[in-house]
């Protein structure tokens, strides 16, 4: 597998990966999953068309690194996840809350958990590589997600239900499958979408799972030490990026509450490379949790820009953020991304094609104000 020899990361430009879904997609997903009027070669083709766009429109932008916009997915991690063996995504009563919005969709984990040789983001990554111009990179939802995101009463397997730790021992080395299949799909930038994170430093949420009987200081370190074992034995060419926020759908949210009580565990316990964190809103706390990122080469890329609205951040208040987030960690460890994606799911945020351009070619033009580049 050819892999591309662009600029590497930690980029002082980037984002967190998923774009507006083109009309075509849409119409073609309807006429394929609903109407049953198209098959699937015909919609891989339409995808791959709006593939190519979104890429155009990121390189165009002047960033060094391209997504496929998470073009081909309903979700931001329920399509990863039903890929898995032992997995399904199924429909019913609602399970993940929004403000104001409920969603029905869920996971449920039918048998032992692997990664299979054939899962199909892998092919979604080698036509993105093939495709940019710049570094590309795919993001899947991180271990986490499959612990937190399935319900006890959602799990068959009798082993992982008589023993817990024997289901993160299976969610681990089934990323650790899945790290090692991406990079010799030639990835050399995995992105993995570890949200519950913060989730758990919000007070309802850290209620909830008290009522359940779960400890969320237990669950922020364990999933702290699945992400790290998950990735422990990466090739040291592949750099690891993690995306925290709140919850993105239609331009809603699900938790709040400051990365305190997980800061030291994402920056000290994980083993990631770049950390993608949403500040977009006083939902997120202050900036002072970033005196715990280590000396070194790790960066953060505070989300000062928000994907929820289409009101444009100005420069010069996005300056003086930094100089803020400056006394709590050194601004050669920092960069820029949006404080989420687009379209955390096919439906979209409440913003327009042309609020994303200019979204992403504010994230540039604040690179290069601050450090002189988006690749330095």
């Amino acid at each position: 597998m050819t892999v591309k020899t662009a600029a590497k990361p930690p980029f002082r430009a980037d984002h967190v990966g998923s774009l507006l879904r083109a009309e075509s997609v849409k119409t073609a997903r309807k006429r394929f999953f609903e109407e049953k009027s198209i098959g699937r070669e015909e919609l891989k083709e339409v995808e791959d068309a709006a593939i190519r766009d979104v890429v155009k429109l990121q390189q165009d932008a002047g960033l060094p690194v391209v997504t496929d916009g998470e073009t081909r997915r309903a979700y931001w991690h329920f399509d990863f996840m039903g890929g898995l063996d032992g997995m399904e995504i199924v429909e019913g009563e609602a399970n993940v809350k929004f403000a104001g919005v409920a969603l029905t969709t869920r996971p449920v984990i039918t048998d032992r958990l692997d990664f299979p040789a054939d899962h199909p983001m892998l092919d979604h990554y080698k036509y993105l590589a093939s495709v940019a111009a710049v570094t590309p990179k795919i993001s899947i939802p991180g271990p986490s997600c499959v612990h937190f995101r399935t319900r006890r009463e959602d799990i068959a397997p009798a082993e992982y239900r008589k023993d817990e730790e024997k289901l993160f021992s299976d969610i681990t080395a089934t990323y650790r499958k899945a790290v090692q299949a991406f990079y010799d799909a030639g990835c050399r930038y995995l992105q993995m979408d570890d949200i519950f994170f913060a989730y758990l430093c919000d007070p309802r949420q850290r209620a909830e799972r008290k009522a359940n009987g779960q400890d969320p200081d237990f669950l922020i370190d364990r999933y702290a030490q699945m992400m790290h074992d998950a990735i422990a034995d990466r090739p040291d060419d592949m750099v690891i990026g993690m995306h925290m926020c709140r919850g993105n759908f239609k331009s809603t949210h699900a938790a709040e509450g400051a990365y305190d009580p997980a800061a030291d565990a994402i920056f000290n316990k994980t083993g990631v490379d770049i950390y993608f964190m949403e500040y977009d809103t006083e939902r997120a706390g202050g900036l002072e949790p970033l005196r715990l990122l280590p000396k070194g080469r790790k960066r953060v890329m505070p989300g000062f820009i928000t994907t929820k609205t289409g009101e444009l951040e100005k420069l010069d208040d996005l300056k003086r953020k930094f100089d803020e987030a400056s006394k709590y960690a050194d601004i050669d460890q920092l960069g820029i991304a949006p404080q989420c994606g687009f379209a955390s799911t096919e439906e979209g945020n409440t913003v327009t094609v042309d609020d994303e351009k200019r979204k992403l070619d504010l994230v540039v033009k604040t690179a290069e104000a601050i450090w002189g580049g988006v690749a330095a």
